[in-house]
């Protein structure tokens, strides 16, 4: 069974993404910074911050949903905002999406937020409205439970650093984790956590049973060559002892967004 990860980056390398997700065709694929803009009528929008500006995927949620027919699309909105057409906003969902093959029944689920809560009118001042999605499935196969959890982690201007923002994430993922997961339950949490390697986020979801696999075997970063800033590791994933790994890889080719997909086989 093979599960990723992915911050898709709102769909800018949109060609290269769908063209990879398609060959992988993950069981259960994680994405964050995922758009939905139900009324645009364009492929493309436009996100403004300031002198931050992006293209976006207007439906970067369909396309990926359209790439994965065999799946079971959910899409987890955070906030909603607007996107620009020119000079035209364009009301657009902004947030988490699963994916997972129908193959594998979901039984159980729940979505949160580990940062503030739902905004929707805005996609609000930094740090912004952060959340996260678990799912429980039963795999046919090999007869068992499994749970995989993920989140998008707050940005904080000021950087990656531990705050008391980011030790209440971590805290607000562990209680919707254990809403969820069963003591028997191979466990999966994974996302673009937003810290550093030594963070103690990582203390906290231990309470979990959970070890991190990218810096523990040897990958030294989560970035492509679409990231010019400093700090190399963004992305995380993390499993607990009821699992066996077959193979983990830091996708670093193809690049298809400003981060690695993650991508772990069971």
């Amino acid at each position: 069974m093979k599960i990723m990860s992915l911050n898709g980056w709102g769909g800018k390398l949109h060609e290269d993404l769908v063209a990879y997700v398609k060959t992988a065709c993950p069981d259960v694929l994680c994405l964050q910074e995922v758009t939905y803009s139900p009324t645009s009528t364009s492929e493309w929008l436009v996100y403004r911050d300031g002198d931050h500006i992006l293209p976006q995927r207007a439906n970067f949620f369909r396309d990926i949903a359209d790439a994965l027919p065999d799946h079971a699309a959910i899409f987890c909105p955070a906030a909603q905002g607007a996107l620009w057409d020119d000079q035209r906003p364009v009301p657009s969902q902004w947030g988490l999406a699963t994916f997972v093959h129908r193959s594998l029944p979901i039984v159980s689920q729940a979505q949160g937020f580990v940062h503030k809560t739902f905004s929707p009118d805005s996609f609000g001042d930094h740090p912004r409205s952060r959340n996260a999605h678990v799912v429980r499935v039963y795999d046919f196969d090999r007869r068992r439970y499994l749970c995989v959890a993920h989140m998008h982690g707050l940005r904080d201007p000021e950087g990656k650093h531990d705050s008391l923002e980011r030790r209440q994430q971590a805290r607000r993922l562990t209680e919707l984790v254990s809403r969820v997961v069963e003591p028997e339950d191979g466990l999966i949490v994974c996302g673009d956590f937003n810290v550093e390697p030594d963070s103690e986020t990582f203390t906290i979801l231990a309470d979990l049973g959970l070890f991190e696999l990218v810096t523990t075997r040897g990958f030294q970063s989560t970035r492509t060559s679409h990231y010019v800033k400093p700090g190399r590791f963004a992305d995380y994933m993390l499993i607990n002892k009821k699992l066996t790994v077959l193979d983990f890889s830091v996708v670093s080719d193809p690049e298809v967004s400003d981060h690695c997909p993650l991508v772990l086989t069971i």
